[in-house]
């Protein structure tokens, strides 16, 4: 394992999370826009760093996280970092998150593996000569996860690398509910709100989940959000049967493909207990846990001169798996 080092006053869980949303310098990317229409008659927003490839060389796929998109600085970093590497990479918005609003009045959630199996598998018709690999970031790591514990072995993807991810989503959500973390669940919890309020401007919200347009705004917590709107919009029961019917630690042991899942002790959006023992991991899974790094995070170098060891480590893990035939 390629062990993490803080950089020199960044070693605070929450210095580790917060420094590259808020001083990390927008990187100009030049995307190519795709809509990937859905079986369900919705769709989803895909960002291709300049255009799909014309030759052999691997796609990576990317899954951003909780109210993430292609403005995230770790989508925008890692997107950069793969094309210097002369690897291609397309980031699949979660529906709801791109910039253009989603036609039905569901949304996305952490164990909703539909869209990005259908989002993947086109891929592999499409570019049957180009291998492909997947990165996904927190909730996207989760569903990530998940989705290749369903694959098991007729997974279409050579390699994934999760990060970060709720792999026990109840703990996460008490997790975010406690402390200093209060502050990451009011900064999601508006960009949720925001978004449900829109919904109720296109589609009668009150009879699918009897939740009063006013009533939005009274919602404190993730928990409540989920159990208002996100399990009941998405046929569950609870927020409780959907933490634990989509948490991905229970899917570890089903999967085939080769799996980097890095995890960081301070992660401030949860705590230690949501690690897998090792009889939960299969035998193609690598766990790298390190002592710092928060949510992430991962800023080695200095202050003023940062470095971003996550996008490396990335690239490292996806080059070694790389055929040299491809």
């Amino acid at each position: 394992m390629k062990k993490f080092k803080p950089a020199f006053g960044l070693k605070n869980r929450h210095f580790q999370t917060l420094y590259p949303a808020l001083f990390r310098k927008q990187i100009q990317l030049q995307t190519h826009n795709e809509i990937f229409e859905l079986a369900d008659g919705d769709f989803v927003e895909c960002f291709w760093c300049e255009k799909p490839p014309t030759d052999s060389r691997s796609i990576v796929v990317l899954f951003h996280g909780l109210e993430g998109s292609y403005k995230s600085s770790y989508v925008q970093g890692i997107m950069n970092s793969l094309k210097k590497a002369g690897i291609s990479s397309v980031l699949m918005h979660f529906r709801g998150c791109s910039e253009k609003n989603n036609r039905l009045p569901r949304a996305y959630h952490s164990g909703d593996t539909a869209d990005a199996k259908a989002w993947i598998e086109s891929l592999a018709k499409r570019y049957p000569k180009n291998q492909l690999h997947a990165v996904g970031y927190s909730l996207g790591g989760n569903m990530l996860l998940k989705l290749l514990g369903e694959w098991g072995d007729k997974s279409p993807l050579i390699s994934a690398i999760s990060i970060c991810a709720p792999m026990q989503l109840d703990i996460s959500a008490n997790t975010i509910n406690k402390g200093c973390a209060k502050i990451y669940q009011k900064h999601l919890l508006d960009h949720l709100k925001a978004s449900l309020h829109e919904k109720y401007k296109y589609h009668p919200m009150q009879s699918l989940i009897n939740l009063e347009k006013r009533d939005i705004n009274n919602i404190k917590t993730l928990w409540a959000f989920d159990d208002a709107y996100t399990a009941k919009i998405h046929g569950f029961g609870t927020a409780k049967e959907y933490y634990r019917l989509s948490s991905a630690k229970q899917y570890l042991i089903k999967i085939k493909t080769p799996t980097l899942i890095i995890h960081a002790k301070d992660d401030p959006f949860m705590t230690e207990e949501i690690l897998p023992s090792k009889n939960e991991l299969s035998s193609d899974i690598n766990l790298e846990v390190h002592e710092h790094g928060g949510h992430v995070g991962f800023i080695s170098g200095t202050i003023f001169k940062p470095k971003y060891w996550l996008e490396q480590r990335i690239i490292d893990y996806i080059s070694s798996k790389i055929n040299p035939k491809s």
